[in-house]
């Protein structure tokens, strides 16, 4: 099946938070709970577009995170699993309790805790400065590294392939 057929299937989209939603890098301050960390505004914008675009968006991210919790709270998106060490086993659950198949997922990682669910979802990414082993098995490959526009030059394929994007754009061009 072609790329663009895999495309049209997608109603959820599924983001890994760091090395993906942020350039991997994190600091912490005085407070040992606390950690400082970098989203991208335009991958940000993206996301709200996607689901005024009626796609279903969330995370499973290996790490639990404030940082992560504040930011995803404010974009409003649908689901958010954090310290999950085996993402596909929270990825089977996620599908059962929607009633859906992978086939209408997308998946965007960038290390080889990624691969079982980039090989698993209909559509499996990989950012542009994501591991070997997970280029070598993704579906497509960004041209932008994690948190520096991989989510929104996804997202915007993905809007383009369904045919929102120029309905998304309209309220802009007034």
């Amino acid at each position: 099946m072609q790329l663009s057929d895999k495309a049209k299937k997608v109603r959820i989209v599924i983001l890994d938070v760091d090395g993906v939603l942020t350039d991997g890098s994190f600091g912490y301050t005085s407070n040992p709970e606390e950690e400082i960390k970098f989203f991208n505004a335009k991958d940000g914008h993206a996301m709200k577009m996607a689901m005024r675009g009626d796609l279903e968006l969330g995370v499973i991210s290996g790490r639990k995170s404030a940082a992560n919790r504040k930011r995803f709270n404010e974009l409003g998106i649908s689901f958010f699993f954090e310290r999950q060490k085996n993402k596909l086993e929270c990825f089977e659950k996620l599908v059962a309790e929607r009633g859906i198949s992978p086939e209408e997922c997308m998946y965007v990682g960038d290390d080889v805790i990624d691969i079982p669910l980039v090989r698993r979802c209909g559509i499996g990414v990989a950012v542009a400065d994501a591991v070997p082993e997970l280029l070598e098995v993704a579906d497509l490959v960004t041209k932008e590294v994690g948190g520096r526009g991989a989510v929104r030059e996804i997202l915007v394929w993905l809007l383009k392939e369904q045919g929102k994007w120029d309905g998304l754009m309209e309220r802009y061009y007034v």
